[in-house]
């Protein structure tokens, strides 16, 4: 498991990272404290050793990365081992014959351990530190403007809103407008979740050690790191062996051995049969666009159950769609009728999509509940989205347990947070625990969507997704997701990579098509479409 250096860009507007080598495992920050206790106490490695090679790692990175910047270097350090590192990452650059100060948030009194070791030969080498007690004096102490900026306010520990002295700083580092390197994470930013508690450093460059955090990668702190560079600072392998992350950061190499070559003897029987039940009164398109998604993903034969009302619409939509409409009551599934009329139709069916546009309705919560309870089948698994999930929310989460076959659940936030009963901004505040908590009570493999979506299965793997932009906030794209993850279901492949491929893919169709049309004003037809040469570009 152990990681070489890797290189991951990153802007402050939305944007893909691209990774340049290995896939990027991600810790979160209590796999990074154990991380450090294993290395320095089981395996013997001492820990001013790590403090040192991350500090230089640093100071090399700042000088290669912003060479025309190093001339009056400013480090802003904490008094934790985040600001050793700072002060590590001076003492090398001033060795180096660059012009470094420092401003310690804190008295140098009150250093302990490596941190007070650190800006001691700081100090012994020629580095200059005003300590800043008091906010009164922060801003003298901030008042002359650097070239270049190093973060060592916070590292990895913060889950605390930022107050005072420290958030004085950051304001000030963040006006200056200069090349910011920050270590291990920018200030401010929560490395398990990405969420900026009050305020937080702006790096043009984060340095990180090891491992990328789950904050390195969730917006909005994705957005306050800039250039993530991961490097090796000699963590023991064995202690990694035992920590056995399982974050992960979804990206090009990491899955194209999921897309296999088509034989040249293929045909339409090898490739799943998924059946979408979807669709109500004025939502024939939710039918078509996961149908056409699905299609276009690969899927063999293609079945789609709607409303007999707007089945003519539906066929009309898709010449190469079969169309079975079922009883409807008011526009939406009889769920008297419905199960009956569905039960001859799951024979041969590799998968089941369930949810797109059937709206919620007494008659839609019990097609679920039968779905839940009779259609799914240990090799037949079931996605459910949209509506879908709503019914589930109103009938209680817990009873997917019940199914007989694997669950897959792809709810957007709002869908999420009906499903665990807490607000939507709870649910956006900690993702990865949300995802987490909601696999635990329903036993299904999670995908909750959004910039930067979650993964989480029922073992304990959590995936970050990469790809993705803002123009793909409009109707339908997730219906889409659900055609697309429901071939791949279809298709035989275990839910965790049906989910991880599926949005890695349905992203980055989004993102040819905004580098073609623009960023803004592409729909999800147009993403549909570009599925095809997407898939093709991913295996090269």
């Amino acid at each position: 498991m152990r990681q070489s250096s890797v290189c991951v860009q990153a802007s402050r507007a939305w944007c893909n990272i691209l990774l340049r080598q290995p896939p990027v495992i991600l810790l979160n920050a209590a796999e990074s404290r154990e991380l450090d206790r294993l290395s320095q106490e089981k395996y013997g490695i001492p820990s001013y050793s790590l403090m040192t090679r991350a500090g230089e790692a640093v100071a090399a990175a700042l000088v290669e990365r912003f060479p025309d910047a190093a001339t009056d270097i400013l480090v802003v350090a904490g008094k934790g081992n985040n600001g050793g590192d700072g002060f590590v990452a001076g003492r090398r650059l001033i060795e180096d014959g660059f012009a470094v100060r420092a401003v310690l948030l804190g008295r140098a009194a009150d250093l302990k351990g490596d941190a007070a070791r650190a800006h001691a030969e700081f100090r012994a080498c020629g580095g200059k530190v005003i300590e800043a007690q008091e906010d009164s004096n922060l801003d003298a102490a901030l008042s002359k403007r650097p070239t270049a900026v190093i973060d060592a306010i916070f590292g990895t520990g913060l889950n605390a809103e930022v107050k005072g002295g420290p958030r004085r700083a950051i304001e000030i580092a963040n006006s200056f407008a200069v090349p910011t390197v920050a270590v291990d994470i920018a200030s401010g930013v929560n490395s398990d979740t990405g969420a900026v508690m009050g305020a937080a450093i702006g790096a043009s460059l984060t340095v990180t050690f090891g491992f990328a955090k789950f904050g390195h990668v969730s917006y909005p702190g994705a957005g306050q790191c800039g250039e993530l560079r991961i490097v090796e600072i000699g963590f023991a392998p064995h202690a990694i062996d035992e920590i056995a992350p399982r974050g992960r950061f979804l990206e090009r190499a990491a899955l194209q051995h999921l897309i296999r070559a088509r034989p040249t003897d293929a045909h339409k029987g090898m490739y799943g049969h998924p059946l979408i039940i979807a669709g109500g009164r004025g939502k024939s398109g939710a039918v078509l666009l996961a149908s056409r998604a699905a299609l276009r993903t690969g899927a063999g034969l293609v079945t789609a159950a709607m409303p007999e009302s707007i089945q003519p619409i539906v066929a009309a939509g898709q010449a190469e769609l079969m169309t079975e409409p079922i009883a409807d009551r008011d526009g939406h599934f009889d769920g008297a009728h419905a199960p009956d009329a569905l039960k001859m139709l799951l024979d041969g069916k590799s998968a089941i999509v369930v949810g797109p546009g059937i709206g919620v309705s007494d008659d839609t919560k019990r097609l679920i509940e039968w779905l839940i309870s009779d259609a799914s089948e240990p090799e037949r698994p079931m996605l459910i989205d949209a509506d879908g999930l709503n019914a589930v929310a109103a009938i209680g989460c817990e009873t997917l347990k019940h199914a007989r076959g694997p669950v897959v659940l792809t709810p957007h936030p709002g869908e999420a947070s009906r499903l665990l009963g807490v607000t939507t901004a709870k649910i956006n505040d900690d993702r990865v625990s949300a995802a987490r908590t909601l696999t635990e009570r329903t036993g299904a493999t999670v995908l909750i969507k959004g910039a930067r979506s979650v993964v989480a299965s029922p073992d304990g793997d959590i995936y970050i997704n990469s790809t993705g932009n803002p123009g793909m906030a409009t109707p339908g794209m997730g219906d889409a997701l659900s055609g697309i993850v429901g071939t791949l279901l279809a298709q035989k492949m275990r839910p965790l990579d049906a989910l991880a491929l599926g949005v890695f893919l349905h992203g980055y169709a989004a993102d040819r098509v905004a580098a073609r049309m623009g960023h803004v004003g592409y729909i999800a037809g147009d993403l549909i479409d570009e599925l095809p040469a997407a898939r093709e570009a991913l295996t090269e």
